[in-house]
């Protein structure tokens, strides 16, 4: 497939924008809005998953084993680390359960014993228990007629939000699975089936869709007003539309470095957290502003995410993509 330069220019400003949130939480500032990088993968993901599914069909099966390839191996990784940490007491406020690190190894969401929130081990990890989910939906999704996906993908996910708009259910498994931010997987999936028809806005329309969502998530952090995935979502959905709609016209430039941070940008999910502690602990006794000490620790959350990218994710996707291909190659004969 080709690669589409907007995605992973907006993949790179997402990760960077949860990472800036972190980083000013974790410091005693505040970035609020940067959460919202995660409604913008969801609407990534759901594109993506879209035009990849109609462009190189593959079985539901091997749908999820490509999944679980790409996700799980470098997640249970730092997952790991934060286990053992938390064991030798590097994480003196985090608590353990066997059903907690199962679940979080498993994608199932589960109350954590730490503070009670639906979290995994690794608190970034809940957006992976989301991710999870529209993939099995979506490889269901695959055993319908191509014509009824879409409608089908749509009729299920809107069911599971009008449930938990309906029922409240209180299960860690039920609440999250309602709640309407899935909604944003769907609407990425639209768009990428706008994107195969060519029904998209030109470059002018799309410029000014790139602008009005940037200018609505800065509204949200500039007068400090709450905000959802009820907000977020239909502007991460203007955002994308704005950036592939002006790509598609044929007018976006290639930005190398933002080409590579959008490569590296699961890494740089995953493991940004990690630096981040390590540099307020560092500091915490220091009369460092709260800015500089985010902005330091932004960096270094940045640096690590992209040094797993190239020494932990790389590698293991390549080993993995290897012995996927020695196993299901054809015999010679």
């Amino acid at each position: 497939m080709k690669t589409l330069y907007g995605i992973q220019y907006l993949r790179a400003v997402a990760a960077l924008a949860v990472v800036l949130f972190h980083a000013a939480e974790r410091s005693g500032g505040h970035f609020r809005i940067g959460a919202a990088g995660v409604d913008v993968f969801f609407v990534i993901s759901g594109f993506i998953m879209w035009t990849m599914s109609v462009r190189r069909p593959v079985t539901p099966v091997r749908f999820l084993v490509d999944r679980l390839q790409r996700i799980a191996p470098s997640y249970w990784i730092v997952t790991a680390i934060m286990i053992a940490g938390a064991v030798i007491g590097l994480f003196p406020s985090m608590k353990l359960t066997a059903s907690h690190i199962f679940g979080s190894l498993l994608f199932i969401p589960v109350r954590s014993p730490s503070n009670g929130e639906i979290w995994p081990v690794l608190v970034q990890g809940w957006t992976l228990n989301f991710e999870m989910f529209f993939y099995v939906l979506f490889a269901a999704s695959m055993l319908l007629p191509h014509r009824a996906r879409l409608v089908g993908m749509i009729a299920v996910f809107a069911a599971f939000v009008a449930a938990g708009a309906i029922l409240h259910p209180q299960s860690p498994l039920l609440a999250t699975y309602t709640r309407p931010i899935i909604l944003e997987f769907v609407a990425g999936a639209i768009l990428g089936q706008l994107w195969l028809k060519g029904n998209f806005a030109g470059a002018g329309l799309g410029l000014a869709l790139v602008i009005a969502s940037v200018c609505g998530f800065a509204a949200i952090e500039i007068l400090g007003l709450e905000f959802d995935e009820t907000t977020c979502g239909p502007l991460a959905v203007a955002l994308v539309l704005g950036m592939v709609s002006v790509e598609r016209s044929g007018r976006l430039p290639q930005i190398a470095p933002l080409i590579y941070l959008g490569n590296a940008s699961y890494s740089i999910y995953l493991w940004h957290t990690l630096a981040i502690s390590v540099v307020v602990k560092v500091v915490a006794s220091t009369p460092i502003p709260s800015d500089a000490v985010a902005f330091v620790a932004a960096i270094s959350g940045t640096l690590l995410g992209v040094c797993a990218y190239e020494l932990v994710e790389k590698p293991l996707r390549n080993r993995l993509r290897n012995f996927s291909w020695r196993r299901t190659r054809p015999s010679p004969a």
